[in-house]
C-alpha cells in the first residue's frame, strides 16, 4: 500500500518545486524569444509589440523576434502560441482576441485555461470620427440626424467583432438610434471610404485615425474613454457629449501558454513593468495614444475575467454575430 505523504513532506516538495522554478528562471531565456502579433505590420497591436520587444530583448540579454500572423480576429497568432512548448513564445494579446472573439467564434483553444495573462501593457481608446467634409460637427448633430433618418447613417469597421463594431453597437444601445454596420477587411479600406464620404462615421482606434486627423482628412467628434486623451486634448469624451456608457478601447497585454513556469511568467511581468516606465518607451506609446495603466499579474487576470464578462453580456444582448 502506497505511503501517504505527511504535511512536512508536501511542504518540502513545494519548496523544492519553488527552488527549481527559480533556478529555471535564472537560466531562462536560453534562446531568442518569439512575440506573435495577430495583425499585419503597422497597426496598433504591431506598434505595441515592437515598442515592448525592442526593450524586452536587451533587458533579458536576448533577442525578441516579432512575428505577424494576421487573421481570425487576431486569434491565429494566439493559436500558434498555445501550441508552443519551448517556454520562449508569447503573444501581444489584444482585447479583440482575448475578450471579444471567444464569444463570437469557435476557437481551437480555451481562452481561459490554455493561456495566462502575464503583463498588461496599455490601452488605446477608440475615437468617433467623421470625414472632414461631413455636415456633422458634434455628436449631438450625428445623433439628431440618426434619429431623424433611422437606418440611413452607416458606420465602418475593420470587421465583424472588431472594437469598432462593438463600439457602434454600444452607441446604438446608449442612444436608441438605428444605424447600419459596414464591415471591411481592416481599418485601411474602411478609413479610405470614410474619408471619401462612402460611409458616414467610424469608431476606430486613435492609433489608426490620428494621422488622418492631423492631415485634416478626418474630424474627431468624441473619444470613447472615461477621460480625454492627451493626443486630442480638445476632443470631448462621449460622456461629455451626452452619450454615456460607450467606453471602448483596444487594450494590449502579453499572454503566454499556461504551462509556462510561474517564475518565467513573473520575470516577464517584472521586466515589462520596468520598461513601461522608461521615458523613451512612454513617449513612443504616447504617440499612438496609449494609456499606460500599471497592473500586477493578478490584477491583469481579474481584468481579463471582467472584460470577458462585459463583452459576453453585450454580445448576447445585441445578438451580435461573427458574420
Amino acid at each position: 500500500m502506497p505511503r501517504l505523504f505527511s504535511r512536512r513532506h508536501l511542504l518540502a516538495l513545494a519548496a523544492l518545486a519553488s527552488t527549481l522554478g527559480a533556478a529555471h528562471a535564472q537560466t531562462w531565456p536560453s534562446q531568442p524569444l518569439r512575440m506573435l502579433v495577430g495583425s499585419s505590420p503597422g497597426g496598433g497591436t504591431d506598434a505595441m509589440a515592437r515598442a515592448v520587444a525592442d526593450k524586452l530583448g536587451p533587458a533579458l540579454k536576448t533577442t525578441v523576434v516579432v512575428e505577424n500572423r494576421p487573421g481570425a480576429s487576431n486569434t491565429l497568432a494566439v493559436d500558434v502560441v498555445v501550441k508552443s512548448t519551448d517556454g520562449h513564445t508569447m503573444v501581444m494579446g489584444v482585447s479583440t482576441a482575448h475578450a471579444i472573439a471567444p464569444h463570437l467564434i469557435k476557437l481551437a483553444y480555451d481562452n481561459d485555461h490554455d493561456l495566462v495573462p502575464v503583463a498588461y501593457v496599455g490601452a488605446v481608446p477608440n475615437v468617433l470620427v467623421v470625414s472632414a467634409t461631413s455636415p456633422y460637427k458634434t455628436v449631438a448633430d450625428l445623433v439628431a440626424a440618426a434619429r431623424k433618418q433611422p437606418g440611413v447613417i452607416n458606420y465602418a469597421s475593420s470587421g465583424n467583432g472588431s472594437t469598432q463594431h462593438i463600439a457602434g453597437e454600444l452607441f446604438e444601445d446608449a442612444t436608441g438610434v438605428a444605424t447600419v454596420h459596414i464591415p471591411y477587411r481592416g481599418s485601411g479600406p474602411a478609413l479610405v471610404d470614410l474619408m471619401a464620404g462612402q460611409v458616414q462615421m467610424s469608431f476606430d482606434t486613435l492609433a489608426s485615425v490620428m494621422p488622418h486627423i492631423k492631415n485634416g482628412k478626418l474630424r474627431a467628434l468624441a473619444v470613447c474613454a472615461t477621460a480625454r486623451n492627451p493626443e486630442l486634448p480638445t476632443v470631448p469624451t462621449l460622456a461629455e457629449s451626452g452619450v454615456k456608457g460607450v467606453e471602448m478601447s483596444a487594450w494590449y497585454g502579453i499572454y503566454m501558454p499556461s504551462a509556462t513556469p510561474k517564475a518565467v511568467q513573473q520575470r516577464v511581468a517584472e521586466e515589462v513593468s520596468k520598461l513601461l516606465t522608461l521615458p523613451d518607451t512612454k513617449a513612443r506609446l504616447a504617440n499612438i495614444g496609449a494609456d499606460l495603466t500599471p497592473m500586477s499579474p493578478p490584477q491583469f487576470q481579474a481584468f481579463h475575467v471582467a472584460e470577458n464578462k462585459r463583452y459576453a453580456e453585450l454580445i448576447k444582448k445585441r445578438g451580435i454575430k461573427a458574420d
